[in-house]
């Protein structure tokens, strides 16, 4: 299956100047944060216009009363909060700066849409304007978590869209994954995992049971079987698919480990005259490790299955996670 085939012919949507669409009201730091990670990223990108979806009032002080070139307002009104259904919200208010901004990404405006504000409204503006792709039932949240491989990469999903899944959808995760996996992670034949408690055919809940078969039948994926949780960190497989209850706690533990790990090493390392010294010359080495682990360097995730570009940031997220998360729509949509 390719990308065009599973998308079933769209419009072109070449831009002269790419074009990113940010949430300046999603998060809770918004905008501060938002505005200064969309500064700060437009520094060393200059060639790429990013389009702030907010109230100018209260972005404009956090840009001194000047906007970057590359930068331009677009008005909203509205913001969908945390605590809100994203559904009955997303309906009920049009303006509201999600909205806004993902019908820049429908209409061609812009090439990818960026937001750190309430998931499930990210996931109903983009199913109410943009639409799924022709077979998806439900779209998909993917994340990229590293591996013991430095030049390897593990794209789980779903990690929070679909709390509740069939296992058809699980299905369709694996084909949204392989796609995304080999065609812009470039890895030539994804190995596909099923997230279980055991590498047994026979193991796990019913869902993961109904499941296994429909991915071991499936003769576009290269299933590789179940995939234990000490496994999706190995390297031994590209995709990895779970129901979105799951994969959302195996998102935040991760970022746990990530956290406690990078404060252990801080704490540890410079203890003692010896300890001093060998942090000193360890400190490029804990720059990468931070960067490996840290969720901050990876801001976000993609929403697969729907028809446009979507980067689902953290609800927590400061300018750091902005830029990453820039970094990741505009990649995808390149």
């Amino acid at each position: 299956m390719d990308v065009e085939a599973l998308r079933g012919g769209t419009s072109d949507g070449h831009l002269d100047r790419p074009r990113v669409a940010v949430d300046a009201r999603g998060g809770d730091h918004a905008p501060e944060e938002v505005v200064a990670g969309v500064v700060d990223w437009t520094r060393t990108h200059d060639d790429v216009e990013v389009i702030l979806v907010g109230d100018e009032a209260r972005i404009m002080p956090f840009v001194e009363g000047q906007l970057p070139s590359s930068v331009r307002i677009v008005q909203a009104s509205e913001a969908v909060g945390m605590d809100e259904s994203p559904a009955v919200a997303v309906r009920r208010k049009r303006d509201a700066s999600i909205n806004v901004a993902m019908d820049l990404v429908r209409s061609g405006e812009a090439a990818a849409l960026y937001s750190a504000g309430n998931s499930g409204a990210v996931m109903a503006a983009a199913i109410f304007r943009l639409g799924r792709l022709p077979g998806i039932d439900r779209p998909a949240i993917g994340a990229l978590f590293p591996t013991k491989d430095p030049d390897q990469q593990v794209l789980v999903l779903d990690v929070g869209a679909n709390t509740d899944c069939k296992p058809s959808y699980l299905h369709q995760f694996a084909l949204l994954g392989n796609i995304y996996s080999r065609d812009v992670l470039q890895v030539r034949q994804p190995r596909i995992g099923l997230l279980n408690i055991g590498e047994e055919e026979c193991k796990g809940n019913d869902l993961a049971l109904r499941a296994y078969p429909l991915l071991a039948g499936e003769r576009r994926l290269r299933f590789a079987g179940n995939c234990e949780g000490r496994d999706v960190l190995s390297g031994r497989f590209d995709v990895v698919v779970c129901d979105g209850f799951t994969g959302n706690i195996l998102l935040k533990f991760l970022e746990s480990v990530g956290g406690v790990l990078l404060d252990v090493l801080r704490a540890e390392l410079p203890r003692g005259r010896r300890g001093k010294v060998g942090s000193a010359f360890l400190r490029s080495n804990l720059v990468r490790i931070k960067k490996r682990l840290d969720h901050a360097e990876h801001g976000g995730a993609l929403l697969l299955g729907v028809d446009g570009v979507c980067v689902i940031g953290h609800g927590s997220s400061k300018a750091l996670s902005v830029i990453s998360a820039l970094r990741l729509a505009h990649s995808a949509a390149s």
